[in-house]
């Protein structure tokens, strides 16, 4: 009987994230309700709030289990990587790029999200994904290991001005349309004048 039980709430959980999912890239996270995900997925309101805490709540487990996949193919790219620290960071924030931007609306709605106020203590906002800012710190790590990256920067302060560039970066996206391509092209050049500051 309990097995059966957590069967089913593991099956209205994943309708949940699926119609949340959607509906943040349709019409926004602000215009989405509990009450039309819980719509969409077929479930009643309170089965939506027996598995989560709130409409955050939905939206950062959402970006998890998104993003699960893209950090597994990250992390086995990254090694492979060849060229400047400049040109390996900048690899990495394309990839994130392309993929974010087959939901554009839901990232932007993340980045938003991460903003609020009220953030619940479940909600895990935009620049808390441990797995990424390992990645790009270990990359500028070993920059100074070989000599081209000054052995006093601090690197937890350069990670978060990349950071920063790369969310700001979506108002493009928000504002003209842009692409990944347009967005990557000018990380480009903020990754090298970012990185170009700490040469020895």
């Amino acid at each position: 009987m309990a097995s059966a039980r957590a069967t089913q709430k593991q099956g209205t959980r994943r309708k949940v994230l699926e119609a949340a999912r959607d509906l943040f890239n349709e019409i926004g996270y602000d215009e989405t309700t509990i009450r039309a995900i819980a719509e969409r997925a077929g479930v009643s309101v309170g089965s939506v709030f027996t598995t989560f805490a709130s409409k955050s709540d939905v939206l950062s487990q959402v970006m998890e289990d998104r993003v699960d996949a893209l950090y597994s193919e990250l992390e086995r790219v990254a090694r492979h990587l060849r060229g400047s620290v400049a040109d390996r960071i900048s690899s990495v924030f394309a990839i994130h790029y392309d993929f974010e931007c087959r939901r554009v609306k839901l990232f932007l709605a993340h980045i938003a999200a991460s903003f609020s106020p009220t953030l619940e203590a479940t909600t895990i906002p935009y620049g808390r994904n441990t797995r990424f800012k390992t990645m790009l710190i270990d990359l500028m790590a070993e920059a100074v290991e070989r000599g081209e990256v000054r052995p006093d920067t601090d690197l937890d302060l350069v990670l978060d001005t990349l950071m920063a560039a790369y969310a700001w970066n979506y108002r493009l996206a928000a504002q003209s349309r842009a692409d990944a391509a347009a967005m990557t092209a000018i990380m480009e050049r903020q990754v090298a004048l970012i990185l170009g500051g700490l040469r020895p």
